[in-house]
């Protein structure tokens, strides 16, 4: 079976350049190593960028859309799933990741990682702020959290982690 890599982070309006940057490049590593990409599938910010870097190298994506319809899914997704739960499907894009990485926060993020962190998953938070590294750190009890830099630091954990789950 393969393993699935949820790319999360914030829309458009509160996704910094490196954030995008950062989800495109995770996005593209992870195509490349034959892992699919999940976000929640919206032509928008981190998710439209981790979907485009995973579509820009070869792979195969799923988006978990918010709506009942695919009005607002991303180019890149080749499998659109609709929830109709709005962010209600923040839990199911945390549970059915083998492996979390969040590039940049906002508040739907922020429950995704939470979400991510309540049901024992690996997790990659990728250039936040040192508050919210902190944060979920002491959220996790040390627990599965790794705190990164950049895309070239998130790479090389899933490289080593995700062979172990």
């Amino acid at each position: 079976m393969k393993k699935i890599v949820g790319i999360m982070g914030p829309r458009e309006e509160s996704a910094t350049k490196d954030d995008l940057k950062n989800a495109y490049e995770i996005g593209k590593f992870c195509a490349a190593k034959g892992y699919v990409v999940l976000t929640g599938g919206v032509k928008s910010g981190v998710m439209d960028a981790g979907l485009k870097g995973a579509k820009d190298g070869g792979g195969l994506t799923i988006g978990l859309l918010p709506g009942k319809d695919t009005s607002a899914v991303s180019d890149f997704v080749d499998i659109p799933i609709c929830t109709g739960m709005g962010a209600g499907r923040n839990y199911i894009n945390a549970i059915s990741s083998d492996f979390f990485v969040a590039c940049g926060m906002s508040p739907g993020t922020s429950s995704e990682i939470s979400f991510a962190i309540q049901v024992g998953k690996k997790i990659i938070l990728v250039g936040l702020y040192k508050e919210a590294n902190d944060f979920y750190k002491k959220l996790a009890g040390g627990k599965n959290i790794f705190v990164v830099k950049d895309y070239n630091d998130a790479c090389k954990v899933i490289e080593k982690e995700i062979g172990l789950l």
